[in-house]
């Protein structure tokens, strides 16, 4: 192993992802560049210094790794760390949660990233560049030795880093993640809306693989606890409305309802450690009532994930879930969720285009939690 190491009434988010008074002193600006100097010359402490952008007002300490963090990093880091791309890797450093240019973990059961210029401030000038030369590179939190120059991941940092969440955000509770040896694969509840296509293609399913993994109901009508137990247990729920225009059986409302009591029945018991995540999606036909009671039953506040082609919506979901990082999507003005809902677009929509296929990469946080089987072979960086 080569060594790195050198000298509105409900809050509703969307994914798509002058005074003339004398003022106190400005604070100097944050110099990244400086930050190597500072520790080594002038013998200050990484943790009295943001790791992410140089600054000195350090807020809080970084949860991976040796080292404080200011505010708006912080704010930064807990709105990117668990996003994600299409290929299944981070979308942002694992550090800063931001850079352009990013060294992906070569371990196939690692998905993070990290920036040329963390790599190169942290650890030592060039050091990207000798990563990025390498066939096999592994990252910081991956390596068998905790340090590689300025960088020392923490002790217990999976520990670390939910304490983090559950202290700096006002979200749902984090679970802590789970090491790569001890995760299992996914067990799947499926209503009204079967979602194995999505869960295969990001290889939460094993293709070819006996369909233990997932439970699909269509109608929950005669489902009891008894029931749930026994099929259980199970590490996600998901539900949804039926797409807009799609004749059912019931009201919209029945489908909350049923979700939220058959999600009673599989919650794990209270003390429970064990990781569990749910996601209910809305077809934009819940009323504006129906959407305050969600979320009063859910306890969660509803964002909106919009599929977008050049300046025009083409179709979107409300969703509420515990799932980290959904939380993060542009409103939805009231003229485009008019237009969607229009009766000559609900009759030219094409066929089959459900709610899942909008909220497919809202499940690749979960690789943190669940083992996932490797499609294909990725790139180094991007």
């Amino acid at each position: 192993m080569p060594i790195l190491e050198p000298d509105t009434e409900q809050s509703m988010d969307v994914i798509l992802v002058g005074s003339s008074e004398l003022s106190a002193p400005a604070s100097p600006a944050p110099c990244r560049g400086l930050l190597a100097h500072e520790i080594r010359v002038n013998q200050r402490d990484i943790e009295d210094v943001c790791i992410c952008c140089g600054s000195f007002q350090v807020h809080t300490q970084h949860p991976l790794f040796e080292g404080g963090m200011c505010a708006p990093c912080k704010d930064k880091f807990l709105d990117c760390l668990f996003l994600y791309d299409d290929d299944g890797y981070q979308s942002y450093c694992s550090i800063c949660c931001a850079g352009e240019t990013l060294l992906i973990c070569e371990n196939p059961d690692c998905t993070r990233c990290y920036c040329f210029e963390c790599v190169d401030t942290l650890v030592g000038p060039g050091t990207s560049g000798r990563a990025q030369a390498m066939s096999n590179w592994v990252c910081f939190l991956c390596l068998p030795f905790p340090r590689s120059g300025l960088l020392q991941r923490r002790q217990k940092w999976r520990g670390g880093l939910k304490a983090f969440c559950d202290r700096e955000s006002n979200s749902l509770e984090t679970y802590k993640t789970v090491p790569v040896w001890k995760r299992e694969p996914v067990r799947v509840l499926s209503l009204f809306g079967d979602i194995r296509r999505e869960l295969m293609s990001l290889g939460f399913l094993e293709s070819g693989s006996a369909p233990g993994g997932l439970k699909h109901l269509d109608d929950v009508t005669d489902v009891v606890r008894k029931d749930v137990e026994a099929w259980g247990p199970f590490d996600l729920v998901y539900g949804a409305t039926p797409p807009v225009g799609q004749a059912c059986d019931h009201p919209p409302v029945w489908y909350l309802f049923q979700f939220h009591r058959v999600l009673q029945y599989a919650r794990p018991s209270p003390g429970s450690r064990q990781p569990f995540f749910w996601m209910f999606v809305d077809s934009l036909v819940l009323s504006q009532d129906d959407r305050r009671v969600a979320t009063r039953f859910l306890e969660a506040d509803p964002v909106t994930i919009q599929d977008v082609c050049g300046q025009a919506v083409q179709d979107a979901v409300h969703v509420w879930s515990n799932i980290p990082a959904v939380r993060r999507h542009s409103a939805l003005a009231p003229h485009d969720e008019l237009s969607l809902l229009a009766p000559d677009r609900q009759r030219t929509k094409p066929p089959g285009q459900g709610p899942a296929k909008l909220v497919k990469n809202c499940f690749l946080p979960l690789r943190e939690y669940f083992k996932y089987f490797q499609q294909n072979s990725l790139p180094l960086y991007k």
